[in-house]
């Protein structure tokens, strides 16, 4: 995959000005890192929010500031605006080339599994990315985990089962399990599931529903009395 390259400059608005970046498509972000000074700046909206759609938070990409030299940072987070659903600040890490580097990379379950597809059964995620230990230049995007090993309900994935990229470290206890495919409920799984739903509900809860449905009804039908009466 090629690098992804996202344009910066400078800011120096804080504070309630940030809102009015936000109205002019315009996102603040901070850089940090590498024994260097903590740099604002601010980042066009949709060039930023397509590049993070391709390199999350686990791939190098260069950031440029104000035309100048790149830099190689990773997208260390984001906010999101709840009420927009629209990211609202980043924070980018300034990284060493040299230097070993931590952070959490995503599982990519490919292929189908039988236990799925022919048995009926629910395939149970576990965890979907793990933390990692590499330098950046071998850093992967993502781990593949393939599921078509999982063809009975007995099979499961653990992380002991991956084969890590080259130079990549993973981070987790050997025996944590990834995944595996549960079996279909029976009948009798299922009636006691209801069961345990109906005795949840508080009693007279249901009385309580049904009076309160026959007095709308009533009051809904009040007017059509006082018509028929005149």
């Amino acid at each position: 995959m090629d690098k992804i390259v996202i344009s910066a400059t400078t800011r120096d608005s804080f504070g309630k000005k940030n809102a009015e970046l936000r109205k002019n498509g315009k996102i603040p972000a901070v850089i940090y890192g590498n024994n260097k000074e903590n740099a604002t700046v601010t980042l066009d909206a949709k060039e930023f929010t397509k590049a993070f759609a391709s390199a999350g938070h686990s791939a190098i990409v260069e950031l440029k500031l104000d035309e100048g030299a790149g830099e190689n940072v990773l997208i260390q987070d984001i906010d999101m605006d709840p009420v927009r659903n629209e990211i609202s600040h980043a924070d980018f890490y300034r990284v060493n080339m040299n230097k070993t580097i931590r952070t959490e990379v995503p599982l990519h379950f490919i292929g189908e599994s039988p236990a799925v597809f022919q048995q009926e059964g629910s395939l149970f995620k576990n965890i979907e990315e793990v933390e990692v230990e590499t330098l950046p230049a071998n850093l992967p995007p993502h781990i593949e985990i393939d599921i078509s090993v999982l063809d009975d309900f007995s099979k499961s994935i653990h992380i002991s089962d991956i084969k890590a990229p080259e130079g990549v470290e993973i981070l987790e206890d050997a025996e944590q399990l990834i995944c595996k495919v549960d079996p279909p409920r029976s009948e009798e799984e299922m009636a006691a599931l209801d069961e345990e739903i109906g005795e949840a509900i508080p009693e007279g809860a249901a009385e309580e529903g049904a009076e309160a449905t026959e007095g709308e009804a009533k009051e809904g039908e009040a007017p059509a009395e006082a018509e028929s009466k005149e």
